[in-house]
């Protein structure tokens, strides 16, 4: 059985995504941040030394980082469903979106909350980091225009990658200029898997 450890208003929402749309059956080891802190609760480590989620286990096998579990449970369990052959003229294109939604885009919206936390002693750095929020969004609204998804015709793991970080970027208000993006994330919201995984893993409000 695969087991989530699975911390609330965290990246590991969306590999209860990823099990849902794959229909795998798995089991959710529940974490919750601390109140005051933020932070994931000193008992992950006994999961993963690092103490962040997500990780999942797989019989004696444990994963973490959530591109590294994507790709794993696609390549294990959903080849067929969740990425294109590597033969494919998609397959570039897959590998890119994946590895760019944490590699580089995910960058300036970490910034920008970290910044937020500061106040007015992060005011030297706002103008760059508005540029790069800038800048990768706008490269993203313009690579998907109008298209339901980010490579070929179908949910990838590609999909479930920057998902995540649109929404995290949606809850400091870096989508309002993005019309494609935000289409885009309303329409994996609506997804009956999507909707699923929100329901097992409780609820899911990055604005918090």
């Amino acid at each position: 059985m695969i087991k989530v450890h699975h911390l609330n208003n965290s990246r590991s929402q969306r590999i209860l995504w990823l099990l849902e749309e794959l229909g795998l059956d798995y089991e959710i080891v529940p974490y919750q941040r601390d109140a005051t802190t933020n932070l994931a609760p000193e008992s992950l480590k006994k999961i993963h030394p690092l103490g962040k989620s997500p990780v999942i286990t797989d019989g004696d096998k444990t994963v973490a980082e959530s591109g590294a579990i994507v790709e794993y449970l696609i390549r294990t369990y959903g080849r067929d469903k969740m990425m294109p052959d590597e033969d494919s003229p998609d397959f570039l294109s897959h590998l890119h979106w994946m590895h760019y939604a944490e590699g580089s885009a995910m960058l300036p919206v970490m910034l920008s909350l970290y910044t937020m936390r500061l106040g007015e002693a992060a005011a030297p750095l706002l103008p760059r980091i508005e540029s790069e929020v800038k800048n990768h969004f706008g490269y993203m609204n313009e690579a998907l225009g109008e298209r339901p998804f980010f490579v070929g015709s179908a949910l990838t793991g590609a999909d479930i990658q920057l998902t995540f970080t649109l929404e995290a970027a949606k809850s400091l208000g870096h989508l309002k200029d993005f019309a494609n993006l935000e289409r885009y994330l309303n329409e994996m919201h609506a997804r009956p898997a999507y909707k699923r995984a929100e329901e097992r893993g409780g609820r899911y409000d990055l604005g918090k």
